[in-house]
């Protein structure tokens, strides 16, 4: 028996030209399997051992499908062999044949010998290991209460109307216990508004925690947002949830769409009814929350799309508050830029003062996708390189920035896309505004002075319309 194991691991390894290289999982911390073509276990390694509470002898050689209570439609290895590509994150919960139960994370790859599929190999991650590892890393009302008393709404800059009126929504909505929803893109400030709400508030001496609901694992956001009990599932304890341990203070779920569906009604129930009930438990949790939430797509769009519960965001929607674009403030690009510059001279040493006028008109025509946070960055990395220069000029512009995307009319005057390369010479600037001058005027004409219907042709805003006629002078 043993030579044929060692006949059928060698016949294995040949396939892949004598690459002797599993034996490097040996003390790996996650499960790993690899099998042959047909689905026979050729490599088990300690963990999985540990995990499946099986001795690697009584495995070895054996079908995977003998091994587990699964079937060739079940198994995530048969799977994977079917249909020759990676299945990746696939959770599941299994028994083996001996009657043991696994509650996993799977992550399994095929194996080629040029274009032969030669076996597969799979990676296991245990529940249980992987909430120890979430569990182990600093919790987030730790950090929150580091740095909650630095964040509050004097801190977030802008003097846009549209801008202004979300941070008075903002700051009223501080003062009631009702659900306040942000709508916002990435980078737009949610998390900061988040924090402001809560640092404004009868709860501000309490915890406050955020949860990126995009960057749990599925099968592990349940349990960590309501708790676990013991015998819940495999190597399950009783521990508390985040809302049970931010009672009487502010959670703040990050991209709520993002959440599973079926988990989006038991966030609802809890809310409606104040209770939690730890994963595996019988008994019910009073909570008393305040709850912050936020989506980074229209919520209307996200109910229509299936990825958001209409309940859900009604109950979570008491209060919504939309955060705009940068591209839609336009107007406090100037004193955001000063704000950076002065936060990036105190971390980094530096003495700049300001940005060039070239850089500026640069920034006014970018349409900055990663709003307020990629302006930051831009003017962080800047600063790195910018040695004793006491301005910013475009040479200094980080190499990934060297093409601007600028949504601008093309040849006739309908939404299009420009293309600028960062300029090195002086007349770049002037050109440019010369080009985007003659642009408004004539989308102005074909829309006879009106500017909503000029601002949307252009793919702009209409303060920001507004700001460009004023430049150039530019009689409607």
């Amino acid at each position: 028996m043993v030579d044929s194991k060692k006949n059928l691991h060698g016949r294995f390894l040949n396939d892949l030209d004598g690459k002797q290289y599993l034996s490097v999982f040996d003390d790996f911390s996650d499960g790993v399997i690899a099998t042959d073509a047909d689905g026979i276990i050729v490599y088990y390694n300690r963990s999985m051992s540990r995990i499946d509470d099986l001795e690697p002898d009584r495995v070895i050689s054996r079908k995977v499908t003998d091994v587990y209570d699964l079937d060739d439609s079940t198994s995530i290895i048969m799977q994977c062999l079917a249909i020759r590509k990676p299945i990746l994150d696939e959770p599941i919960y299994y028994r083996t044949r001996m009657g043991k139960f696994a509650n996993t994370i799977h992550n399994v790859m095929p194996i080629f010998n040029g274009n032969q599929l030669v076996g597969a190999i799979c990676f296991v991650r245990d529940y249980h290991a992987l909430l120890q590892t979430i569990e182990s890393m600093p919790r987030p009302e730790k950090e929150a209460q580091f740095d909650n008393s630095f964040i509050t709404f004097d801190q977030i800059i802008g003097e846009n109307p549209m801008f202004t009126d979300a941070i008075n929504s903002a700051r009223m909505a501080a003062g009631t216990p009702s659900p306040v929803m942000l709508f916002g893109e990435t980078g737009t400030g949610k998390e900061l508004f988040a924090r402001a709400i809560h640092n404004h508030s009868s709860r501000s001496v309490k915890k406050f925690t955020p949860v990126n609901c995009a960057a749990i694992p599925e099968n592990l956001l349940e349990g960590i947002l309501f708790g676990t009990s013991k015998g819940a599932f495999t190597g399950s304890v009783d521990k508390a949830g985040l809302f049970e341990r931010t009672s009487k203070g502010t959670i703040f779920m990050d991209e709520v769409n993002s959440m599973p569906v079926g988990l989006q009604g038991k966030i609802l129930r809890s809310i409606q009814e104040n209770r939690v009930r730890r994963v595996g438990a019988l008994k019910e949790i009073e909570i008393d929350l305040k709850i912050i939430s936020s989506v980074n797509q229209d919520p209307h769009t996200a109910i229509s799309d299936g990825t958001l519960r209409s309940d859900l965001f009604y109950r979570l929607g008491v209060v919504f508050i939309h955060i705009v674009p940068l591209r839609d403030r336009m107007d406090d690009l100037g004193l955001l830029v000063n704000h950076f510059i002065k936060k990036h001279n105190a971390m980094l040493k530096k003495n700049v003062r300001r940005i060039s006028d070239e850089v500026m008109e640069l920034f006014k025509l970018y349409n900055w996708p990663g709003n307020v946070r990629e302006l930051e960055h831009v003017i962080e990395g800047s600063m790195n390189i910018v040695g004793q220069e006491d301005v910013i000029q475009s040479r200094h512009l980080q190499t990934h920035f060297s093409n601007w995307s600028v949504k601008q009319p093309a040849a006739r005057p309908k939404p299009g896309n420009l293309v600028l390369k960062t300029a090195r010479s002086s007349g770049l600037s002037a050109k440019t505004s010369e080009h985007e001058q003659a642009i408004v005027e004539s989308t102005l004409r074909e829309h006879d002075g009106n500017i909503t219907r000029t601002a949307a042709a252009l793919g702009i805003s209409r303060q920001l319309l507004y700001y460009k006629i004023k430049k150039y002078n530019i009689s409607r």
